[in-house]
């Protein structure tokens, strides 16, 4: 796979924004992004493919991979060009239902189907383009909630920093599944689970830039799970439970966190919270292990459904999924806290990745 283009003709990077096409989304948008001001300026978009609620850029080649999160789910890829993005072969079925988030693990594209309850892993053929049948593991178990929890709902699969072992979230077992990926097959087999407070619902993790401790955030309950991480054994050890939220008034809107973001140097995590629809700041400055609440700002919309930095680390992008904006912050080097300083409309906003 060849090298490709991955900035506008005045050398600006791109930035790609995944959107509901269902909610009135205009499916993937390529933004011009100011590298000055970190301002987005949409160039071009794709809606041929429904609902890409998650994307991911191979390194290298500049790829461009996109679930459809609907009930028949798939995988595509887009070559990035001059104009905008060019499809690369047809979709491809996950053989999972509402996949909410993918990843590359190697020669792998792996998803995590919500309503199904599995992760599907498919190879990717000699342009980078995603083939097929998916291997799928299914999930199993449930949780307290009957709401939410009845079955498996795999939110988030992902490989560690070593990549020697792939990792997926489950929010209706309450528990975090550690994966080792056939290097022959490309087949997952489950090699430990870790168990979570349960009816919290684990949504999203992110790695430690160290890669010893993860953070998982919950989305039916508004609090982080500070774990250790081995790679060499691949086990996953809770070692404590932070809130993100300082609490609300009795009666106050129900908070479900989203997602999360670790700064490149380990000092800041940052937390998405619908609900109270705001930016939540913890310092890892003391511990790694021990995170501290010190602030929130509001997200400058509404439901913020991700939330990721720039390459630089010096600026945060929410997608505002019920408001349709991407707004961006620059952050205080010395104290972590954003500070709005720029939005731009995309309806049914879902994602935001950087080239």
């Amino acid at each position: 796979m060849g090298d490709v283009e991955t900035t506008d003709q005045g050398g600006e990077h791109r930035a790609y924004i995944g959107s509901f096409t269902s909610g009135g989304g205009r499916g993937i948008t390529t933004a011009a992004v100011d590298p000055a001001t970190g301002a987005l300026t949409p160039v071009a978009a794709v809606d041929a493919f429904p609902n890409p609620s998650s994307l991911a850029l191979a390194p290298g080649t500049g790829l461009l991979y996109a679930v459809s999160e609907t009930d028949d789910g798939a995988v595509a890829a887009f070559r990035p060009t001059a104009a905008g993005l060019d499809p690369l072969g047809a979709a491809v079925p996950v053989d999972g239902s509402g996949p909410t988030h993918l990843s590359l693990c190697g020669q792998r594209l792996l998803t995590a189907n919500y309503t199904s309850g599995s992760v599907s892993s498919l190879p990717l053929t000699a342009d980078g383009s995603p083939g097929g049948p998916p291997s799928v593991l299914a999930h199993q178990g449930s949780g307290p909630d009957r709401d939410r929890q009845e079955t498996p709902h795999a939110h988030q699969v992902l490989p560690d920093p070593s990549g020697r072992w792939v990792l997926s979230v489950d929010l209706g077992t309450d528990s975090v599944r550690v994966c080792a990926l056939d290097p022959e097959t490309g087949a997952l087999r489950t090699h430990a689970e870790t168990a979570l407070r349960a009816g919290s619902g684990p949504r999203h993790l992110a790695f430690h830039p160290d890669g010893t401790v993860v953070y998982v955030v919950h989305e039916l309950e508004p609090q982080l799970t500070v774990c250790r991480w081995n790679a060499a054994s691949g086990q996953l050890e809770p070692v404590g439970e932070v809130p993100v939220t300082s609490g609300g008034a009795p009666g106050a809107e129900r908070d479900y966190p989203s997602t999360l973001v670790v700064s490149p140097d380990g000092r800041f995590l940052w937390v998405a919270i619908r609900g109270a629809d705001a930016i939540a700041t913890l310092s890892l400055s003391g511990r790694a292990e021990k995170p501290q609440l010190t602030d929130a700002v509001p997200c400058g919309g509404s439901w913020p459904r991700d939330l990721v930095s720039d390459p630089s680390g010096r600026r945060l992008y929410v997608s505002n999924e019920w408001s349709g904006n991407v707004t961006w912050f620059e952050v205080d080097p010395l104290t972590g806290r954003p500070r709005r300083s720029g939005q731009v409309e995309v309806p049914a906003a879902a994602c935001v990745v950087f080239s």
